[in-house]
């Protein structure tokens, strides 16, 4: 089994095609927010985030940042995927909200694995310890400004260092990461996908993206019942959510977790494989994210399958690509997560609770 110490993704931290943060400042920031995401912005509070969607007026998810609010005026929608900003500023301007739209110069580094903490305290001392899941910490390194938050990619115990006037202070922040990383055997990678799959976290574009509903994506929770506010989405998404309950569902697939057989997945799929009925003959669905779980001893993926056949157990079979061999292999749908993470994300709260929702 492969243990990963502490991993810092994203390599290539400071190219501008990796995380951007879009910046939402000013007197209506918290109401412009509301209007864009399906949860209550008014719930996350100064120095906090949430995992957040943002959907278009049909229910199809347009992004799912993790949404930082530095400040009472200000949030941070941290993107790694598609461009939002020009659809925000095209609310703002539609709605005349008082705010302002920016990217930022900051860029993120993340730190993930059992030994995160340890070298997040020899970095920033021990108040690291005390930041909450999803909370935030003004901090400096080596002279840089940074702001910390512990969330990752990974279902790991993890944090983001989001490194501010990046354009000065990248190499600060990166150099000063590597010379504590080496007490802790730190490893240089790109994001580790087998965790995040394992996790259940989605990659949009590749596993969701705007034609894809959050009730289709174990996304459900991220729809609140209670929500008084309006919000863009709102109307298609609860109309959507009354079929689901009435036993009318209106989508013809759904998301799960398979575990499969064949050659181990080594690389990212650079395209969709199909999904068959178990006796080989039917193209079904097909599979989004695969790898090969080195903790769980199998290939596991995330697919899309018919919306009546996603009960736990149930048999597929795999069209492998010729690079793995080009043979169908059996698969079975499995419960998401593949396994319990360190950091159990909202979803596995909510349905641990047996909630399909949180606020």
């Amino acid at each position: 089994m492969v243990e990963y110490n502490a991993l810092v993704n994203h390599v290539t931290m400071w190219n501008v095609a990796v995380e951007r943060q879009i910046q939402v400042k000013g007197p209506d920031a918290e109401k412009l927010v509301d209007y864009v995401i399906t949860r209550d912005a008014s719930l996350i509070k100064p120095m906090h985030g949430k995992y957040v969607i943002l959907c278009n007026e049909d229910g199809g998810i347009l992004n799912d940042p993790v949404l930082l609010r530095p400040a009472e005026d200000e949030f941070w929608f941290s993107i790694s995927d598609s461009d939002i900003e020009w659809w925000i500023r095209g609310v703002n301007i539609g709605k005349k909200f008082d705010v302002t739209i920016a990217e930022i110069d900051v860029a993120p580094v993340q730190i993930q694995g059992p030994k995160s903490e340890a070298l997040m305290r020899d970095l920033f001392g021990e108040e690291v310890s005390h930041i909450p899941y999803y909370g935030l910490m003004n901090a400096q390194l080596d002279g840089a400004d940074v702001l910390i938050s512990q969330t990752g990619f990974t279902g790991e115990k993890g944090y983001e260092i989001y490194c501010k006037d990046a354009t000065l202070n990248a190499e600060k922040v990166w150099y000063g990461v590597l010379e504590a990383g080496k007490a802790h055997n730190l490893m240089v990678i790109a994001p580790a996908h087998h965790r995040r799959i394992a996790a259940g976290i989605l990659s949009w574009g590749q596993d969701i993206d705007q034609e894809v509903s959050p009730f289709q994506c174990n996304l459900a929770y991220q729809v609140p019942r209670n929500k008084q506010g309006d919000y863009i989405g709102k109307t298609a998404l609860e109309d959507a959510r009354a079929k689901i309950d009435a036993n009318n569902s209106p989508y013809k697939l759904g998301m799960v977790g398979l575990v499969f057989g064949g050659e181990q997945i080594t690389d990212y799929a650079n395209d969709f494989w199909l999904v068959h009925s178990s006796d080989g003959n039917n193209a079904l669905g097909y599979i989004t994210s695969p790898w090969y779980s080195p903790e769980l001893q199998t290939n596991i993926a995330l697919a899309h399958v018919p919306w009546d056949m996603r009960s736990v157990g149930t048999k597929f079979k795999i069209s492998l690509p010729e690079e793995y061999g080009g043979q169908m292999v059996d698969a079975e749908v499995v419960s998401v997560p593949f396994r319990p993470s360190v950091n159990p994300n909202s979803r596995e709260v909510a349905k641990s609770k047996g909630s399909d929702y949180v606020a």
